[in-house]
């Protein structure tokens, strides 16, 4: 023991850092670990997490984790064809509004997505103006509903409503299908809170043409393999989520021949193609859609502890789990996304996370893949090296690698897929996302990007539903 205390210290400092503070003042060499206790030491949720991992229970979650991330993988979603959401959307009516994010009621919406509801209801007609649109979306007299429940998802505010083109996906493994509506492109759209006569003008056209001309594409095309798509915009240098270069070309691309050949005049496709050219997040859409297609495929598998869904209203984040079925959200605040903004725009000005495009971070794509775009760091702050960290970092919260959908840099590593909630609370690592940011007062649009994490709330409850639902199915 004498002989230990002659040679220098090198201290390892768990927890608290005023033990590395006061070793540090006395010329000791410190390094400090910072521990986290599982689940923020809630005492019911980690006898929860005990339930959940005795025997016999830990096998029955496992084995359906393993067919969850099984249906994920296997998933072959297709594009099939556009129309309008009335035509197509499960439940979608003339007075309703769905947005994305768990249910939320006009008065808790925040500014952007009172900003494209407002906005909806002018280019639907059933408002005159902004004024009249306010009284009548607080009137009780049209219906808001999350887009996630009705096999739809929405970037941002996600408003959709009746007349607007829509992405139509079908799952070739599975047979189910999902939607998403088209992108606006520039940065003052509709989905970030914007809402003046530009927007509605461009919404119009969006209708009147843009949607036409690919439906009738498709019904020329047939059916475009997304997920093929998908693999080489990952390996072209896109997460897919933010950054979309690549997937945009590919797209469209896959689209041309078929767009030449419609009725549209010369004129109307030159304007479509203009429109594509003008913004790189033509495709981002089109990878929602995909992700909403296989999670859910892999919704309702009894015991999974795998997240099925995340998705944000601007006032809460919500996510749901394959093994509590149907639409049973667990939700928690709405965060702050930390990233750079516009030049004239301040922190203050920012609004709440919000959007259902988490749904590629659910299925793998997006702040999970980030280290097959380090392009996108520009765009969302930090370094290439940190963008390679967070996806090796989302492995440890989930349950495989898609095989599908590989990395080159990590050496075609599948992408991280299927969320664990139990890993998530055990080693208090949390998804990251990587998305835009509104401005928190409608009418005024996107004002910058960066990185955002979920609370850690909505994966408290989700694992006490889920130990209560476990003990319901054992008897």
């Amino acid at each position: 023991m004498n002989e230990i205390f002659k040679n220098e210290l090198e201290v390892i400092n768990v927890g608290l850092e005023m033990f590395k503070s006061d070793l540090s003042e006395q010329g000791v060499k410190v390094s400090q670990v910072n521990f986290i206790p599982p689940a923020d030491g809630d005492v019911e949720v980690l006898d929860a997490l005990d339930y959940l991992d005795t025997p016999g229970i830990r096998e029955k979650i496992d084995a359906a984790n393993k067919e969850v991330v099984e249906k994920i993988i296997n998933s072959r979603p297709m594009l099939i064809g556009f129309d309008q959401a009335i035509n197509v959307i499960p439940g979608m009516k003339k007075n309703m509004i769905i947005h994305a994010g768990p249910p939320v009621k006009w008065e808790n919406m925040c500014g952007a997505m009172r900003g494209a509801v407002t906005g909806a209801l002018v280019f639907e007609g059933l408002a005159k103006d902004i004024e009249d649109a306010e009284r009548l979306a607080a009137s009780g007299e049209i219906e808001f509903s999350p887009c996630h429940e009705h096999a739809t998802v929405g970037s941002m505010a996600g408003v959709t409503s009746p007349s607007m083109y829509v992405h139509i996906v079908e799952n070739k493994t599975y047979g189910n299908v999902s939607y998403t509506n088209l992108s606006e492109q520039l940065s003052k759209i509709l989905r970030m809170g914007a809402n003046d006569q530009s927007v509605i003008d461009r919404l119009v056209w969006m209708r009147d043409v843009l949607g036409p001309m690919l439906k009738e594409a498709m019904e020329i095309a047939g059916e475009l393999d997304l997920r093929l798509m998908l693999s080489q915009a990952l390996h072209m240098g896109d997460e897919c989520h933010n950054r979309n270069v690549a997937g945009t070309t590919l797209l469209i691309q896959a689209l041309t021949p078929y767009l030449v050949q419609t009725s549209f005049s010369t004129q109307d496709k030159v304007d479509v193609f203009n429109f594509v050219a003008s913004s790189d997040y033509f495709s981002g859409p089109t990878w929602m859609a995909l992700a909403k297609n296989a999670m859910d495929a892999a919704h309702n598998v009894e015991y999974s502890s795998v997240v099925t869904t995340m998705a944000r209203n601007g006032y809460e984040f919500g996510v749901r789990v394959s093994g509590l079925e149907g639409n049973q959200w667990f939700t928690g605040p709405a965060q702050v996304v930390v990233g750079p903004l516009f030049a004239g725009f301040k922190a203050e000005d920012s609004g709440l996370d919000i959007g259902d495009s988490a749904i590629t971070e659910t299925y793998g794509l997006g702040g999970f893949a980030m280290s097959t775009a380090p392009a996108i760091v520009s765009l969302v702050g930090g370094t290439v090296n940190d963008s390679i960290l967070t996806t090796k970092k989302m492995g440890e919260i989930t349950v495989t690698e898609n095989p599908n959908v590989t990395i080159p840099i990590l050496n075609f590593l599948g992408i991280p897929t299927g969320i664990d909630i139990r890993k998530v609370l055990e080693t208090g690592v949390l998804p990251l996302i990587d998305t835009a940011i509104a401005h928190k007062e409608p009418g005024i649009g996107m004002i910058g990007a960066g990185v955002v994490n979920p609370p850690m709330e909505c994966f408290k409850k989700a694992v006490l539903a889920l130990r209560d639902r476990i003990r319901e199915l054992e008897g």
